[in-house]
């Protein structure tokens, strides 16, 4: 039976003189309440007093508010996948500027995601890129701003990008370059960067033996670096006996651990403020990100809205 129809009922029980009058017996069904409801309202005496707009309200109220909630299932209409996909492939390709938009929207979700992690790994990675008393630091040792570049002896891009350090050394007094070996081209590359390690441990000028490694024709390999030493004055034997020793090792596989985390996997790398620079970017390009870095603290600052003139 209904609510609306019990309901049905109570009202007119009401106006008849009171629902005492209507005790309804289990199982009725609603037609049955109808001709209940009919003959009672065809036998009741007229009342001496209607019952006002009020009334029947809280009487209705009250009666919803004391009966079950009922959840009726909603009938869903089946989507037959056969008509509707190509409904929507053909709004789409009505509509070309949606799939753009939507691209742009995964850029711009998975360059925010790929920024934050980096920074996170930055943060964590600080220590061994930034404090470690083994690595190579050129320029000014308490500069404002830090350089770090990861590199091969044998990398071509490595060996253009040369002149670029070169000339930021000569410009900024206030730079700080870490240079950090990360051999990872041939097997000539890890015997070089084993030699550069200890060279960089002693008081000759590491810088000049790094330009020499890079300006050297061919590759670079053990032979070549310990050449490029002993005209420092440096005991080639000396070096060659202490290539693989856990202090030098160590050195490169802090550099592997670094790479692997940044997932950095081609030289040059660079590492500036919060950001990674992969390849040989130019000397414009490091130049206008040490002066953001000077400026507002990152590699990249907010634009400046233009002034009215």
């Amino acid at each position: 039976m209904s609510r609306i129809v019990v309901l049905l009922v109570l009202i007119v029980g009401l106006l008849a003189g009171g629902v005492g009058t209507l005790a309804l017996k289990p199982g009725i069904d609603e037609s049955e309440v109808r001709a209940i409801a009919q003959q009672v309202v065809a036998a009741a005496p007229q009342p001496e007093a209607k019952l006002d707009k009020s009334a029947v309200e809280t009487i209705v109220a009250d009666f919803l508010a004391s009966q079950p909630k009922q959840n009726t299932p909603q009938q869903v209409a089946e989507l037959d996948a056969s008509q509707l996909n190509p409904m929507i492939e053909q709004y789409l390709l009505d509509n070309p500027s949606i799939l753009q938009r939507v691209s742009e929207a995964l850029q711009n979700e998975v360059a925010t995601r790929r920024k934050a992690e980096t920074a996170a790994a930055l943060a964590e990675l600080r220590p061994d890129i930034y404090e470690d008393p083994r690595h190579i630091v050129l320029g000014n040792p308490q500069g404002d701003v830090t350089l770090v570049e990861m590199f091969d002896y044998n990398c071509g891009y490595c060996r253009q990008a040369l002149p670029d350090l070169a000339t930021l050394l000569d410009e900024d007094p206030n730079l700080r370059v870490i240079l950090k070996e990360f051999p990872i081209l041939s097997q000539g590359s890890v015997e070089a960067a084993r030699i550069a390690v200890q060279v960089s441990e002693t008081k000759v000028d590491y810088w000049s033996f790094h330009q020499t490694l890079f300006t050297s024709p061919g590759k670079i390999d053990k032979a070549v670096a310990l050449k490029a030493a002993a005209d420092l004055g440096l005991n080639p034997i000396t070096l060659e006996m202490g290539m693989n020793t856990p202090d030098v090792s160590s050195v490169i596989e802090t550099s592997y651990r670094i790479a692997d985390k940044l997932s950095i996997t081609g030289t040059p790398t660079y590492i500036i403020g919060d950001e990674i620079i992969p390849g040989a970017v130019g000397i414009e390009e490091l130049r206008q990100r040490i002066a953001n870095m000077r400026a507002c603290g990152s590699t990249t600052c907010p634009a400046t809205p233009a002034q009215p003139g």
